[in-house]
């Protein structure tokens, strides 16, 4: 098995149940309340080793109660945090809404997230080193995700860029980028085309490839996801299962894949144990208490 560096954002989710999303200007009453360790390096870290990968997590906190608990969250599913840094700030911090047919609303204060900086990539950089597989996000400054891609890719590192939240990126990111892992949204916000089908989706796509994307999995929600690279494409359906809340499935998608990966399984293979993930993950609430482990997926559909 490989082993797999996280570089990424740790929050505090602070989550509550309602029936319907508020309308501006609106006070609703809610319904249950949870604190959640969440932010999305954190949780595709914690996905990767309930699901037993080799992972390590490039990242920082803040020095209050919350900081502390993520990262014994963190240790408790076996993400080694050696290189989870503590800066003077509050720890990062995502208000979650979600609605009674599964849906969520996310604010985030980054916090100590955005404290992430080129020094620190270099203060750790025997996690990158030491690591085959290296997984990124947007939770952190982009300047800090760029240095971070310029270096694994320096060091020979197959690089994920999972894009969310979305925002444009320079070609200097893209072309840094082995696999891509956006949703349509995303997709259409990086490539700045359009997405009403599937191939609106392609084009897209094609512009990344174009720019220095080796291949994309674009996840398309209930519906499945799609591979893409330059030269072909081959749609995986979704598995059916009753969502009872939406939060972190992308993250799970992308945890599995990587460890899928790092196993040296097929492309489809990884893909279709992805889809297991993360149709198990919106069957429960919460951010990395929604995650499974690897005998939760071994189990599924049995």
């Amino acid at each position: 098995m490989k082993n797999i560096c996280v570089i990424g954002s740790l929050n505090m989710d602070l989550v509550v149940n309602v029936d319907t999303m508020p309308k501006p200007g609106q006070t609703l009453l809610g319904g249950n309340f949870k604190e959640v360790p969440g932010g999305k390096g954190a949780n595709q870290a914690v996905a990767m080793a309930r699901l037993e990968g080799n992972v390590s997590m490039i990242g920082k906190v803040g020095k209050d109660g919350f900081g502390k608990t993520l990262i014994k969250a963190l240790n408790n599913d076996n993400v080694n945090t050696n290189h989870v840094n503590i800066a003077n700030c509050s720890t990062g911090v995502a208000f979650i809404t979600v609605d009674k047919n599964a849906q969520n609303a996310i604010v985030v204060a980054p916090g100590a997230n955005f404290q992430l900086t080129k020094d620190d990539i270099d203060k750790n950089i025997d996690c990158i080193k030491n690591s085959d597989i290296v997984v990124i996000q947007l939770e952190t400054p982009l300047k800090t995700v760029k240095y971070a891609l310029q270096v694994a890719k320096g060091l020979n590192k197959y690089t994920i860029l999972n894009p969310a939240p979305a925002v444009k990126l320079d070609d200097e990111i893209i072309g840094h980028v082995d696999l891509l892992t956006p949703n349509e949204t995303e997709l259409e916000i990086i490539s700045e085309i359009k997405i009403e089908n599937e191939d609106d989706i392609n084009k897209a796509a094609k512009k990344m490839i174009e720019k220095g994307v080796k291949e994309l999995i674009v996840t398309l929600g209930s519906k499945g996801s799609l591979y893409i690279n330059e030269e072909k494409s081959f749609f995986k359906p979704a598995y059916t299962v009753e969502a009872v809340d939406t939060t972190a499935a992308g993250d799970s998608f992308t945890g599995a894949l990587a460890v899928s990966l790092s196993n040296n399984k097929t492309m489809e293979e990884a893909m279709d144990f992805a889809s297991k993930v993360g149709a198990l993950s919106v069957m429960k609430e919460g951010a990395q208490s929604s995650l499974p482990t690897l005998k939760d997926v071994e189990n599924f559909g049995r």
